[in-house]
């Protein structure tokens, strides 16, 4: 899970009187755990992919799509925040998260200042979707900003899977060009058989402007009603939904699919 639109928007801040385990081992639900930070990548002006350490070649032994919580503490109040990893599920020595930072968010402040080598406590894992091989017929993606994060371990545990035949249909909505992430990763993944991703940017109207690599497979606007059905009768399969973004972007997500004609069971909200 990614919070969204910003730091100050489910905030939760408590006195700092947490329970933590300094032993950067395994996860805990209840109790949070040290992890070294090996490095921080600036991907956009406000945006980066984090990656934590973990001991020898231990995984972190989350499911595709759950998240954790990071604590941070911030003018001598401490907060709450969940993240989602991005890194495949079966990584060994590390996990990554991508975080992206707001101006006057109070994690973000927290976040800023992290260089490698600093210590960052996590708690987890969290999560209700439990992805499993050949469950559904076609996923469609529905992902805005950073709410890609949790699309990315599931994505990946369906193509690094040989029998898993899931069709996936990835949407990501950015404002720019510019602001896509993990360009590299998602152009790889495009090219599996069974994987199609489509780009919708709200602030684009040039198709001229961009790679030629991405025009046929790009969209200006918003994600609305008319887009949503054209890509619901399109998909191979009968598709379940996976949503993440805003609230706003959420609730509007979920009026446009029962408006396409899913059931209020063929999707799930991270």
């Amino acid at each position: 899970m990614v919070l969204d639109p910003s730091d100050h928007s489910g905030v939760q801040t408590f006195s700092i009187t947490a329970t933590v385990n300094n032993c950067p081992s395994k996860l805990n639900p209840e109790n949070f755990v040290a992890f070294r930070i090996s490095a921080v990548n600036k991907l956009t002006n406000d945006t980066y992919c984090v990656r934590f350490a973990l001991p020898g070649n231990s995984q972190l032994s989350l499911r595709p799509g759950q998240h954790l919580v990071l604590r941070g503490i911030v003018e001598d109040l401490e907060i709450q925040r969940a993240y989602t990893p991005i890194s495949p599920a079966n990584a060994e020595g590390y996990f990554e998260v991508l975080i992206k930072c707001y101006q006057m968010g109070l994690m973000s402040q927290y976040i800023k200042s992290w260089r490698a080598g600093d210590t960052a406590f996590w708690r987890g894992p969290f999560g209700d979707f439990f992805y499993k091989p050949n469950q559904y017929g076609e996923l469609l993606m529905l992902a805005a900003g950073t709410g890609l994060a949790p699309m990315v371990p599931i994505l990946q545990s369906i193509t690094d899977n040989a029998d898993d035949e899931t069709f996936v249909t990835l949407v990501c909505c950015f404002k720019t060009f510019d602001s896509i992430y993990l360009k590299t990763f998602l152009q790889e993944q495009a090219r599996f058989w069974n994987v199609r991703i489509f780009f919708v940017l709200s602030q684009e109207n040039s198709l001229e402007q961009l790679p030629w690599s991405y025009r046929e497979k790009t969209h200006f606007g918003r994600l609305g009603l008319d887009l949503m059905e054209e890509l619901v009768a399109c998909c191979r399969r009968k598709p379940f939904a996976l949503v993440c973004g805003s609230p706003e972007f959420t609730e509007d997500m979920v009026k446009c699919l029962l408006c396409a004609g899913l059931a209020k069971d063929s999707y799930f909200l991270f």
